[in-house]
This record gives C-alpha cells, sequence and structure tokens, in this order.
C-alpha cells in the first residue's frame, strides 16, 4: 500500500510523490496595478498540531496538519522547489481551490483545471485571477468576509491553505524515471569528468517529523476558540499558471497524501507553541530604496491557464480593512531580474 504520509523536514511539507512545499514570506504589493514578482524573505516557520494539542483549538486538533504564524495583511507565496518527480498539486484557500476558484475537490480535473503540475510550476504567489497573472495570498482573520472563501462560498468556515498531492499512474511514472535515467547517462556521455552541466540525480533529503492523523483531545479538556487567519487577495504580479501538457487519465484517481495548514496571529502562536514569532514584516518602500531585487518569470514553452470568472471576480482585502497606508516605492527598472526565458525585444506595428 502507498504511503499516504505527510512529513515535516524543517520548515518544508513533504507530500507523497516527491512534492516539497514551503511557505515564504514576502512584500506585500499595492492593489493596484500589475507588478513584478516580489522577492521572498525567509520561510515561516511550521509546526505540526499534534505536537500542541494542549493548546490548540479542538477543532484544529480534529483537522490534524501544521500550522504557521502569519501577520494582519502579511503577503506570502508557495515555493515547490525541491520537488523530485512529476506531481499534480492541488492548493485550496479555504477550500476554494485557488487555480479553478470551485470547492475543494478529492479529484483532478481539467474543465477546469484544478491544480499545478510540479516541478512544472516553480511556485505560486497567488490565486489565478488574469491572463498572465495572480493576484496575491494576503491574510486576513475570519469573520470580515474578506477572504476567497468568504466571497466565493459566502461563509467562512475553514480558513487556512489545504494541500493535496497526486502521483502519476505507476506505468507512467515508471516510463518518466526510465527516460530520465537515458538523459542522465547520456549527460554523464558528454561530460565523463562531472563539471559545470553535469547531470546529477536529485534525491529528497531524508524526512524527518510525520504529520500524524488528528489527535484525540484529552477528556475534560476546555475547548477554547479559534483565532483562525484565512487567505484574501492583493495585488496582481505577472505570473503564469500553467497548463498541464499530460492527459488526466495519467495521474493518479485518488490523493496520494493531503495536509490542512492552520494559519494563526502571532500573539496566538506564542500562546500555542511557546515560541517567540517572526518579525513583523519588511518595510517594503526602504527594501525598494535600498536598491534590493525585484523578479520577472517567463517561461516561452510553457502554456498559461486561463482564470475563471470566481477568480477573477474577487475584491482585495483593502475593500474591508480600509486603505493601504504602507508607504510603496516602485522598483527602478534596473532592480527587476529576468528569471529563466529573456521575452526578447517587443516589435513595433506600422500602416499596412
Amino acid at each position: 500500500m502507498a504511503d499516504t504520509t505527510v512529513r515535516i523536514d524543517g520548515n518544508t511539507l513533504r507530500l507523497p510523490g516527491g512534492v516539497a512545499v514551503r511557505f515564504i514570506r514576502t512584500l506585500r504589493l499595492p492593489e493596484s496595478g500589475t507588478h513584478p514578482l516580489p522577492p521572498g524573505l525567509g520561510e515561516f516557520p511550521v509546526r505540526r498540531v499534534a505536537d500542541f494539542a494542549d493548546t490548540v483549538p479542538e477543532a484544529w486538533r480534529a483537522r490534524g496538519g501544521v500550522l504557521l504564524p502569519v501577520y494582519l495583511r502579511e503577503a506570502m507565496w508557495l515555493s515547490f522547489g525541491g520537488t523530485t518527480e512529476p506531481a499534480a498539486l492541488q492548493v485550496g484557500v479555504g477550500k476554494v481551490c485557488a487555480v479553478s476558484g470551485k470547492p475543494w475537490s478529492d479529484r483532478l480535473s481539467r474543465k477546469p483545471q484544478n491544480y499545478v503540475v510540479l516541478p512544472r510550476q516553480p511556485w505560486l504567489d497567488g490565486i489565478n485571477s488574469g491572463k498572465g497573472t495572480v493576484r496575491q495570498f494576503v491574510a486576513v482573520p475570519l469573520g470580515l468576509g474578506a477572504t476567497v472563501e468568504g466571497q466565493v462560498t459566502g461563509e467562512e468556515v475553514w480558513g487556512g491553505v489545504q494541500l493535496q498531492s497526486f502521483l502519476l499512474k505507476e506505468d507512467r511514472l515508471a516510463e518518466w524515471r526510465a527516460e530520465e535515467q537515458r538523459r542522465a547517462e547520456l549527460a554523464r556521455a558528454i561530460t565523463p569528468y562531472g563539471g559545470f552541466g553535469a547531470a546529477m540525480p536529485m534525491a529528497a533529503p531524508a524526512p524527518q517529523g510525520a504529520v500524524p492523523a488528528p489527535a484525540a483531545a484529552p477528556a475534560g479538556r476546555p475547548s477554547r476558540a479559534a483565532a483562525a487567519m484565512g487567505l484574501g487577495v492583493g495585488g496582481s504580479m505577472r505570473q503564469e499558471v500553467y497548463e498541464d501538457d499530460r492527459p488526466l487519465s495519467d495521474w493518479a484517481d485518488r490523493p496520494g497524501g493531503r495536509v490542512f495548514v492552520h494559519l494563526v496571529t502571532p500573539p496566538e502562536w506564542r500562546r500555542i507553541t511557546g515560541e517567540a514569532p517572526p518579525p513583523s514584516p519588511v518595510d517594503r518602500a526602504a527594501y525598494t530604496r535600498a536598491g534590493l531585487p525585484w523578479f520577472d518569470y517567463y517561461d516561452q514553452d510553457a502554456e498559461d491557464l486561463a482564470p475563471t470568472d470566481t477568480l477573477e471576480a474577487a475584491q482585495p482585502v483593502g475593500d474591508w480593512l480600509g486603505d493601504d497606508h504602507e508607504p510603496w516605492q516602485a522598483p527602478a527598472p534596473g532592480q527587476v531580474r529576468p528569471l529563466k526565458d529573456a521575452q526578447g525585444k517587443p516589435v513595433e506595428d506600422g500602416d499596412w
């Protein structure tokens, strides 16, 4: 029987199929305009719910999973670096799919696509809300209606982030592994002494700290209401959510593993874990004034998914929380660093 265990390796979640997910702190974008990719400013710490069964809310014990601390209106992105084999990953925000806008499902779908393909998709900064753009993940408390969950479903019941991985079927995975082996052998033949450009097999780090099934609450323990957070939408940035180029039949019919990620305020993080929360978010204007980099990612071989009406219509958190008073300074052109393929110079049209 396949292992469905999700594990923690440092602050990385490892789901079945070699999927690696990290939660990255970043600068919050203005809610108007479209912007370059903001930088990563370190990982959010991630802890197992089961390790704090005495201090987490009862509902969290029932859901199991992990928790991480996030400030009000703090932005985050999900990094998939370190994923070792092809996998389909569903990303939910309050059990609403961040790719399709549809309700959470334990099945993959293509009309519309409700998953990202790893390691093809290097990261995800927000919901799929426009052609070639996403709207940034921004933390807000439940109860205001500002989350994607609240706007799409009319309720705020779940909050947090949900992850679910699907593996290739055994025969397709065997074909992929054989092809990778052929590529590695060819690379070794071309560069027999190693060196720059030599193919190196990617091995997953030894897993640590399994995320166990939900623990039962000891009898007589008083219930505490959850100080839960969810994800709303912030500013728009240039980022593609890639269309799967495999037939849906290549993927397993059932998920290989799943995990619920609870978002908690810094004071609750300290109360639950006894640990100091991370420092407050970086001043974004100071970051830009210091000449530090922003990024632009372009992949000429990829097909971008069209957004759905549900996610295009999501309103930014500022509509509930008020204007964003944090100073903003747009990066200079030289601060925006291209990643992967160069887009090429634009061709001007004229009279015909």
